[in-house]
């Protein structure tokens, strides 16, 4: 009875807990902040940076457009020109800043990461810094002469194409986007098969039915071209393909522990 007596209340060892796991997450929250902060803060210098040259920026823009054989641009309001500079200098800061966020985004995941999965880790954000870049520079060297050479050639006899800059603004950068995204394909695929999520046989097996996605969304996020479509979506192919074979040479040791506990199991 005198043991019993001692022991706290259910309710004073929960308490406890709580309180414990307080401090953890205050500080999760607290390392959060600061790599916001130094994302933000390399955001802002980028932005000051790239809106003391957004003209310039701009014109590198339409040079796909005008490889093409378009010429004119128009604005309708008068604050327009202005605004999209303002959105020029964020894309630009977005794009600059972007392994500093990503560099970020590892900082703040490091902590908990093992010693073998950093090894791991590490690799997978310059990949995905690299992809991304050069997801961007495909849809600006490759994609976007041919499909502006294709829409410019669809007027109609007579009529001058005169596009709209904030339009074509959001509609390159929406590409951009696009093409960014896409091209983390392996990288996508590498931490599907490495968290158990899906397994590689699985990936391989049902190709089919991710190839008739792949097309669907390069349907979605593109123009409605077969040429802007395909120029999309076999890139996407091949880097999925890309991503299956990265996934068997980078966790091999972990598909062969599994062969043998499936082997033990078995028998």
């Amino acid at each position: 009875m005198a043991d019993t007596a001692q022991l706290p209340p259910p309710e004073a060892k929960e308490d406890d807990e709580l309180k414990g796991s307080e401090a953890p997450l205050l500080d999760h929250l607290i390392e959060l902040r600061k790599r916001l902060i130094y994302s933000l803060i390399a955001v802002v210098v980028f932005f000051l940076a790239c809106f003391a040259f957004a003209k310039q920026i701009y014109d590198l823009l339409l040079l796909p457009f005008r490889w093409a054989g378009g010429s004119n641009m128009i604005f309708t309001a008068p604050q327009e020109l202005f605004f999209t500079y303002m959105n020029v200098a964020l894309f630009g800061a977005i794009f600059l800043a972007f392994p500093i966020i990503a560099g970020q985004i590892y900082a703040f995941v490091a902590p908990g990461l093992y010693k073998r999965e950093k090894r791991f880790a590490i690799p997978l954000v310059v990949s995905s810094i690299v992809l991304f870049y050069a997801g961007v520079a495909f849809a600006y060297f490759v994609v976007f002469p041919l499909m502006f050479a294709f829409l410019t050639t669809t007027a109609p006899t007579g009529v001058q194409v005169m596009t709209d800059i904030t339009n074509y603004l959001d509609f390159v950068l929406l590409l951009f986007f696009a093409f960014g995204v896409a091209f983390e394909m392996p990288v996508a695929t590498v931490l599907l098969a490495a968290t158990g999520m899906v397994k590689i046989e699985t990936m391989t097996k049902n190709r089919g039915y991710v190839i008739l996605g792949i097309f669907v969304i390069a349907a979605i996020l593109t123009p409605p071209d077969a040429l802007s479509q395909t120029a999309m979506a076999l890139p996407m192919w091949l880097l999925y393909e890309v991503g299956i074979v990265m996934s068997r040479i980078l966790l091999r040791e972990k598909l062969a522990q599994q062969r043998r506990e499936e082997q033990s199991a078995s028998s």
